[in-house]
């Protein structure tokens, strides 16, 4: 049987050969992680960058239109409230085309992440 002190060494030795593979294991996954980083972030600001031109050109488009009123919001811009209402089967399209719209957004929200 080997000295005591023999043993404490092998034991020493053996958990840091084992905590030192794990280290070596996640450094080189914060390796991997950190490399593609700069590149997601300029990915991200791009977007945040493209939705904040949008948000802006938006405010400058409301700012310059005459206010609505409650009744206006109810119909698609470029509605004469004079015209008569429109049928269901027009509402149920426009639904359908907003949400559409919306799952486009959600596809590229998808593909950007």
């Amino acid at each position: 049987m080997p000295a005591p002190q023999t043993l404490m060494q092998a034991v020493f030795a053996r958990l840091g050969a084992r905590l030192g593979s794990g280290l070596l294991d996640a450094a080189a996954n914060a390796a991997v992680v950190l490399q593609d980083a700069p590149e997601q972030v300029r990915r991200e600001l791009r977007l945040f960058w493209d939705e904040v031109e949008r948000e802006a050109q938006r405010l400058e488009r409301d700012a310059a239109a005459p206010p609505a009123s409650d009744v206006d919001l109810a119909w698609p811009a470029g509605h004469d409230p004079g015209s008569p209402v429109p049928s269901a089967a027009d509402v149920q399209q426009r639904i359908d085309g907003l949400r559409s719209q919306v799952a486009g957004f959600s596809r590229r929200l998808d593909q950007v992440s």
